[in-house]
């Protein structure tokens, strides 16, 4: 049937999940193991020539009981593994039994199809808007001894390229017993000369896109921070070592999860490449009680046979449309002039008041009130945790200047560090025990700051009371939600020692609860995230803030590689880019003002200085800037995101949107170092349509949609480094 998007063949046992762009195919082999065949390009049927051949494999053991040594799971391809079944791969799943054991042998059951996409509860994850869009289908493994069972639960939507899994594990035995690892996903490829494309990083310096040659032995990438992290972005690709932006196959994984994650790539002894993906195991332990269950977080899964432009746009296309819920999604980003690089702690509101005037001034449209507004904090070491105004800073309160800003024509944003307390503030006074903290064991500070115990409910309880008084007024129209630290002494008081495994995940089901509480209630705010910039950007947080502080280094050049590797993923529409002062208080460079508005163009743009202090110039370089923005955004924000060269292989970044209709374009080429006698280069664009004439905004030149993509046009020549041109082409009749 062409509507259906899932089928079984029960003579030959095999699934197909497939629509007009990939198909998937598993099979039920010996002894009830679950077969993986095939993830790739659009067959229209199979004939089952992927049957596993029969081998004697040395070492690789043999179903229990049986004399047949050409069977192994140990050499299968399989679609999920546990340790104890005698293969020697890192097994997708741990279960610790009552006896001690970890031994489970997971078998097909049973299977069944479902029109639509179930709901992960409490967990972000991608959605559908009518049953018609996607099929379902839930494959049962067993382990009878235990009574252990796997729902192995895998969505295929019917436009797009994307397969998205997880799994829930239910415990049917009389006993309880502890996951200690549940992979949401497992995948082996066979004959397959994979490089991996990771996106690793560091604070103020994240995700760059790293490429290498997978080698025999396990590779791994991984957080067990509490959050995604700065250092490693929850993200895989597998590529041919040809594939390049426009060419080649490549397969993405996206994990949609904002804690704890473990990305497990091993090539085997027979070459082939055995993949798990999921929640870290580090210091991960879930106690499984007769009769619950565990969900496990979602994989987004995207397979793209012209390279990584088309697996990126996938990626693009899923997160805005089908993981973020916030109205604003669709709506244009508001510009925005952010007070911290402006006046840090050192502000009141008779000083904040001439930025706001000068930001009406420039056509800047929201002010964000950040760190330092709340308790008694007029420095790091206090404060954290007492959301209420801080007097002498407003002594006719918050919502006073909040009117003073909406009368300037401007929205009002504010910062909050939810998740976070200071010993110096009536939140610790009243309530030590909210800290997380292991027993008899001093905690440890980072940015003198310390963790709220966020997987219990009456700690968020009592931040959301204090958050809600300052936002049931009606007068924030923004928050940025702050984490500035990473998960240390982990210890949950309300849980008991047994349970202690299961402290970083509670807190990430904490943060999701208290924000999913916040964002329901207030769904006219517009909630940014941000983890000290990028530590927390991630397809699950894109669930509840539409957009996510890119990183807290703000310098124009050192943004070209983070945005480029940030684009692999994520729409350009949830990336947060502000132009700073210069020489920039992250690294010292001095870069033009023109290029910081360029680079800092492909985002949702906003200032990061105090605009008061600004020179004539560079004031009119803003009001020009901000002006042009309102004219590219919706295209810049919301078009097809093309890359064209990247910063970090050569001298150049150039990238581009084009809007859906393809009537509109545009492009910023930045030349990073300047040299006495330079190469000549070319930008040559793609995704116009070839049929159509194009008119250069800036010079009214005309160019051939096809001109423009086979021939391109000459990059300007200019000395001094660091300069950037953005080009604006409409069609024409």
């Amino acid at each position: 049937m062409e509507n259906r998007l899932i089928t079984f063949d029960e003579r030959n046992k095999v699934f197909h999940l497939h629509n007009k762009q990939v198909s998937y195919l598993i099979s039920v082999e010996n002894g009830g193991t679950l077969s993986h065949l095939y993830f790739g390009k659009r067959v229209k049927e199979y004939h089952n020539q992927l049957r596993y051949p029969r081998l004697d494999r040395g070492f690789s053991g043999n179903l229990p009981g049986s004399l047949d040594r050409t069977f192994s799971r140990d050499s299968l391809p399989k679609e999920y593994s546990s340790a104890g079944e005698m293969d020697y791969h890192t097994p997708a799943t741990v279960v610790r039994h009552s006896d001690g054991s970890n031994a489970l042998f997971l078998t097909y059951k049973t299977y069944k199809i479902e029109d639509g996409k179930p709901d992960l509860k409490g967990l972000p994850h991608s959605w559908v808007k009518d049953k018609t869009e996607a099929q379902t289908l839930i494959i049962t493994l067993e382990d009878k001894c235990s009574e252990f069972e796997y729902d192995l639960i895998y969505t295929i939507y019917r436009d797009r390229p994307v397969i998205v899994r997880s799994v829930k594990v239910r415990n049917n035995g009389k006993d309880s017993a502890y996951i200690e690892k549940a992979a949401s996903m497992q995948m082996d490829f066979g004959n397959k000369d994979f490089e991996s494309i990771t996106l690793p990083g560091a604070h103020a310096n994240e995700r760059h896109m790293q490429r290498e040659k997978i080698g025999q032995g396990i590779h791994v990438y991984s957080s067990h921070r509490g959050t995604s992290s700065h250092q490693m972005n929850p993200f895989l690709a597998l590529v041919d070592p040809d594939t390049n932006e426009f060419n080649g196959d490549a397969y993405g994984f996206a994990l949609v999860y904002s804690g704890n994650h473990k990305f497990e790539v091993e090539r085997d002894q027979f070459d082939q490449i055995h993949l798990n993906i999921g929640i870290n195991d580090f210091n991960f332990k879930w106690k499984l009680k007769s009769g619950d269950s565990f969900q496990t977080p979602e994989v987004l899964m995207v397979y793209s046979d012209h390279g990584l432009n088309q697996m990126s746009q996938a990626f693009h296309s899923l997160i805005h449309d089908r993981i973020m819920r916030s109205k604003f999604k669709n709506q244009v980003r508001p510009i925005l002039v952010n007070n911290w690089e402006a006046t840090y702690f050192d502000f009141d509101e008779d000083k904040l008041r001439p930025i706001v005037d000068k930001a009406k001034k420039l056509g800047i449209e929201m002010f964000v009130l950040d760190d330092g507004w709340f308790g008694h904090r007029d420095d790091d070491n206090s404060s954290l945790g007492d959301w209420k105004v801080f007097k002498k800073k407003f002594p006719n309160g918050l919502g006073h200047f909040a009117d003073y800003v909406h009368n300037q024509g401007l929205k009002f944003g504010l910062w909050f560090e939810p998740e976070m307390i200071s010993y110096d503030s009536d939140l610790y006074k009243e309530h030590p025990d909210y800290l997380m903290q292991v027993p008899g064991r001093k905690p440890s500070p980072s940015r003198n700051q310390y963790i709220l115990d966020l997987g219990r409910e009456e700690v968020r309880d009592n931040i959301f009371k204090q958050m809600i008084k300052i936002l049931d007024d009606g007068k924030i129209d923004y928050i940025k939600w702050d984490m500035n630290r990473h998960l240390s002494d982990i210890y949950e008081a309300d849980l008991p020692a047994d349970q202690q495994g299961e402290v970083y995940h509670r807190y990430v089901l904490g943060f999701y609860d208290l924000l999913n509480r916040l964002v329901t209630r207030y769904p006219n705010i517009l909630f940014e995230g941000c983890s000290g910039g990028g530590g927390r950007f991630d397809a699950g947080a894109a669930y509840y803030t539409p957009q996510i502080w890119a990183s807290d280094n703000s310098d124009a050049i050192a943004r070209l590689t983070i945005q480029y590797g940030t684009s692999l993923v994520y729409p350009q529409s949830m990336l947060t880019s502000h132009v700073s002062v210069s020489p920039n208080e992250q690294n010292g460079r001095i870069t033009p003002f023109d290029t910081r508005g360029a680079v800092a163009m492909w985002g949702d743009l906003g200032y990061e200085l105090d605009l008061t202090k600004m020179s004539d110039e560079d004031s009119k370089k803003v009001a020009e800037q901000v002006a042009e923005y309102k004219k590219i955004r919706k295209v810049t924000q919301f078009g097809k995101f093309y890359r064209l060269k990247s910063p970090m292989n050569s001298n150049q970044c150039a990238w581009m949107t084009v809007s859906q209709d393809q009537n509109e374009a545009v492009v910023t080429v930045v030349k990073i170092m300047a040299y006495a006698q330079p190469y000549l280069t070319k930008t040559k664009l793609v995704g116009l349509d070839p049929n159509k004439q194009y008119q250069n905004i800036d010079t009214k030149e005309i160019f051939g949609g096809d001109e423009l993509m086979n021939l391109g046009f000459y990059d300007s020549v200019e000395h001094g480094d660091f300069k950037a041109k953005m080009y604006h082409f409409k069609a024409i009749d």
